[in-house]
């Protein structure tokens, strides 16, 4: 285990529209207000999103089990923003994902629009520096402290 203690800067209210792509929306409003570690909260419905519903085994670095999601769905989720090695944000962000009685939680990825109306609350974190750089080794980018 490793951590850092910090305290919350800027707070965002941000609201995504019908169609709206939410992840890259939300990445381009991250570098143009140069958040460089947040914590979001996301609440609202998307209907298209490629996500990670888990790894095919418990094994390191893990082989990922897609879903393609393109209908309507209820979501739920909380993620984090910190920049890789490429000074670019890296989004990790995990949801539960609601159609007719049915949830699919996992880690949303790409391709995601926003069905009717998505809200996002983002806390800038401050206090301390971190990245989240590409490790070979396990197969995905890690939160790392500076």
């Amino acid at each position: 285990m490793d951590y850092r203690t910090g305290s919350i800067g800027r707070v965002f209210a941000i609201r995504f529209d019908h169609g709206d792509d939410f992840l890259t929306e939300l990445t381009a409003l991250v570098k143009k207000e140069d958040v460089r570690n947040g914590w979001f909260q996301i609440i609202g419905g998307v209907m298209e999103i490629d996500c990670v519903i888990g790894p095919k085994a418990p094994v390191m670095p893990p082989e990922p089990i897609w879903s393609e999601l393109r209908d309507a769905r209820e979501t739920l989720g909380s993620g984090s923003i910190f920049w890789d090695e490429n000074d670019e944000p890296k989004t990790h962000l995990h949801a539960a994902l609601g159609h007719h009685g049915e949830t699919i939680t996992g880690c949303l990825r790409k391709g995601s629009k926003t069905y009717l109306i998505l809200e996002v609350v983002l806390f800038e974190i401050n206090g301390f520096q971190a990245s989240r750089p590409w490790s070979a080794e396990k197969g995905f980018n890690i939160l790392t402290f500076s």
